[in-house]
């Protein structure tokens, strides 16, 4: 799906982009980097799709989602992990 149809779809659901992703729990920066590409993946297609179809069917989509309990993921690089701190005891006999 283009990040153009996505964008409609958004306006059928009545969400906002920033509302988008808040409910979703995905970076609004990951999702606005789909502009740069001009498409978005399946999945966010998938969701937008389904909210603009529950809302025009008269369904709270938002309620559905946040009994969900989405938590947004936090990064786990290399560069993210915590450092162990060894201390080595030197022994005299």
């Amino acid at each position: 799906m283009t990040f153009i149809n996505f964008k409609k779809l958004l306006l059928d659901a009545e969400i906002s982009l920033p509302k988008f992703s808040k409910l979703i729990k995905v970076s609004e920066k990951n999702i606005q980097s789909y502009k740069k590409k001009g498409e978005v993946p399946n999945t966010i297609a998938a969701i937008a799709s389904c909210f603009a179809a529950m809302y025009e069917s008269g369904l709270d989509y938002r309620n559905v989602i946040e009994e969900l309990e989405l938590e947004a993921k936090t990064k786990k690089g290399a560069g993210f992990a915590k450092k162990n701190k060894t201390t080595s005891t030197n022994t005299q006999t």
